[in-house]
This record gives structure tokens, C-alpha cells and sequence, in this order.
């Protein structure tokens, strides 16, 4: 890839808006540049009567599919939020504004989620109206890990899985394969990688007469059977159903299941104080919609940023160990679950703006 192509590409064949994501390097990790494109062109696609219909996905380093997006840019983050760049706000509030605009786009918007889909990968194809996976895909919410939370509207989709999947999911970080992403109501349809190249191509070359047409074509070649789950349902809703996340622990080690096992250990590497603001954050967006998820999400992602600043930050000391220093050993405050207290959860969920200054004031 030259350095002069676009990070996002944009264009019409036939009468489908046609987006392909153009960072392999970074497994098209979003930029607020990239946001501002996938942003640009969605919404003036939405008032052009000659597209249809729009399809995105992602290019790896051999070329087309094979790496949808690995998120938001968490390097830049880290660096951001150490040198007090207010492009990190503009990053939250443009991407949040675009998830809500995929949500609710009123044109056929179809991800082809093959590859890696994690965190803001999942926050822009989650409000497609056809989610695309294959043999390749490994969706994932994993925020927990670095210190931060299911965002982009993830408290609205994961909330909205059956049971108390969500939590499990938005908790642990659980990555899940294509099939398995159907099992989880996370995906619509399942294709062999090999056979996308042409499926897109075809996108482009077919005269259809409206975008209903464009939708169904692609549904046509897809396989919408969902697998049994691959985790203990039941177990899933009894301990993730539980009122706190030391009850959850608890049970876990109270239970003789591998599954239990691996759970609780996964849950003890992550963020004990961001495992407690995610459950609450789940919960929460259980009951409302989704404009007002994204606007409780943007509150949070100011505090993960600004309760504690700079080093201090939870956030910031998990990107550094995952991705900066690569220790892979984050020095959590508080560093266990049962010391978390209800206090340093509830600051996360007071708004830093009056209703009517909100960043997100606008959306529907």
C-alpha cells in the first residue's frame, strides 16, 4: 500500500456505496481521521437517491477481507491522553455519533465482519442491518483488558443478548468465532471467505431496482443457522445474573466447572474497577435507548480519561502494558474485585455536562 492511498475508500459501483477500511498495518484500527471519512460518506450516500445500499469491510495485508477493524487507535490514546490532545475528545464523540448513524441508517448498511472485529469494529458493524461472518471472524468486546469499557453502543447491543450473555461477554471479553457469533445474536449470516471477493464484486455489477434487493441478494449466499452455544448457557445466566461482580467471583469459585475456572481467571486479569463499572454500564443500558446509551458511554469515556489524568488513569496504565510496553502486567487501582467500593463506581455514571451541553446532546 502506498502511502499516499486513503485510510478509507469510498466509492459507488452500480448503485451500492462501496467502503473498504485501508489500514492492514494497524488490522484497521479507526483513526478520528477514518471516522470523519466512514462519516463523510455515509451521510452523503444517505441523501443520494442513485445508492441503494452500502457494504463495508476491511483489507489485510494481502489484500481484500481478512482483517475487518481491531478498534479504536489505542496507541493513540495512550499518547493523547498523556500529552492533553483534545483530539481525544473529537475521537470519542465523532465515533459515537457514527455508531448511532449506522444504528440507525435508513438504507441497507451490510458489514463484512471476516477477520478480526473487536471493540469500534464491533461499534460499526453491530448496527448493520446485515452482519456478515465467516470462517475467519473473531468478534469481541475485550475493553476490560485495557482498562476501559464495552463502548461504542456496546452497552445497547450486549444488553440486548440473550440472558445475561452481555454481561459475560462485556465482562470476560470472550472472543467469539463466526459461527459462535451467530449462536450469540451478534451475527445474521455465515459465508466461506473464499467465496467474498466475488460477492462483492457482484454488488457492484448487478442492476437491482432497490436496496431491499441488495440485501436479499447477499442473504442468499449466506448460511443463517446458528450453532448450539459453545458455553454452559445455563451456568452463564445463573453467575452472570448475580448482583455484583464479588457474588460473580464468587460463585465461580465456588463451582467445580472448567468453564468456572478459566472464567474466574480471566476475571481476575482484567480491571477490577472497570468490571464493576461494566456491569452497572450493561444494566443500566439494558433500560434505555439507544441515544441515551451512547450518551451515559461518552460520560464514561471522559472519566476513564479525566477522574484519574494522565499516568493515573486506568485506562492509560492498561494500553501501556498491552501495547506500549508490552508487560502485559497493568498495575490496577484498585488492583483486587472485593476493594472496589460503590463510591468509585457511581462517579463513573455523574455526567461532566449539563443535558443541554452534552457532546451527543443532538442525537435522536
Amino acid at each position: 500500500m502506498s502511502s499516499t492511498e486513503p485510510l478509507v475508500i469510498t466509492e459507488v459501483q452500480g448503485r451500492v456505496g462501496l467502503i473498504t477500511l485501508n489500514r492492514p498495518k494497524a488490522l484497521n484500527a479507526l483513526s478520528l481521521g477514518m471516522i470523519r471519512g466512514l462519516t463523510a460518506a455515509l451521510l452523503a450516500w444517505r441523501e443520494d437517491p442513485a445508492v441503494l445500499a452500502v457494504a463495508i469491510r476491511g483489507v489485510n495485508k494481502e489484500g481484500p477481507f481478512g482483517a475487518f477493524c481491531a478498534g479504536g487507535d489505542i496507541r493513540f490514546f495512550h499518547q493523547a491522553a498523556l500529552a492533553g490532545n483534545p483530539e481525544l475528545e473529537d475521537f470519542f464523540t465523532e465515533e459515537y455519533a457514527l455508531n448511532h448513524l449506522i444504528h440507525t441508517y435508513p438504507k441497507p448498511y451490510i458489514a463484512f465482519m471476516d477477520g478480526i472485529c473487536m471493540g469500534g469494529g464491533m461499534g460499526i458493524s453491530q448496527g448493520a442491518s446485515l452482519r456478515v461472518v465467516t470462517e475467519r471472524s473473531k468478534l469481541a468486546m475485550p475493553e476490560t483488558n485495557i482498562g476501559l469499557f464495552p463502548d461504542v453502543g456496546g452497552g445497547y447491543f450486549l444488553s440486548r443478548c440473550a440472558g445475561h450473555l452481555g454481561e459475560y461477554l462485556g465482562l470476560t471479553g470472550r472472543m467469539l468465532q463466526g459461527r459462535e457469533a451467530l449462536s450469540a445474536g451478534l451475527a445474521d449470516g455465515h459465508i466461506e471467505s473464499q467465496r467474498l471477493p466475488k460477492l462483492w464484486d457482484s454488488l457492484g455489477a448487478t442492476p437491482f431496482e432497490n436496496g431491499e434487493a441488495v440485501q436479499r441478494w447477499v442473504e442468499s449466499h449466506l448460511q443463517a443457522q446458528a450453532p448450539a452455544a459453545p458455553w454452559p448457557v445455563d451456568e452463564v445466566n445463573a453467575v452472570f445474573g448475580l448482583g455484583s461482580v464479588s457474588a460473580m467471583v464468587a460463585a465461580l469459585g465456588a463451582s467445580g466447572s472448567e468453564w468456572a475456572k478459566e472464567t474466574l481467571q480471566v476475571l481476575r486479569q482484567r480491571s477490577p474497577l472497570m468490571l464493576h463499572v461494566v456491569l452497572e454500564q450493561i444494566r443500566r443500558a439494558r433500560r434505555v435507548g439507544l441515544a441515551e446509551d451512547l450518551r451515559m458511554e461518552r460520560d464514561l469515556v471522559r472519566h476513564c480519561f479525566h477522574l484519574r489524568p494522565g499516568a493515573a488513569s486506568e485506562t492509560v496504565e492498561g494500553v501501556r502494558a498491552l501495547a506500549i510496553d508490552k508487560d502485559h502486567a497493568p498495575k490496577w487501582n484498585p488492583a483486587r474485585i472485593e476493594d472496589v467500593t460503590p463510591e468509585q463506581v457511581a462517579a463513573f455514571f455523574v455526567s461532566p455536562w449539563p443535558a443541554h451541553a452534552h457532546p451527543l446532546r443532538s442525537l435522536g
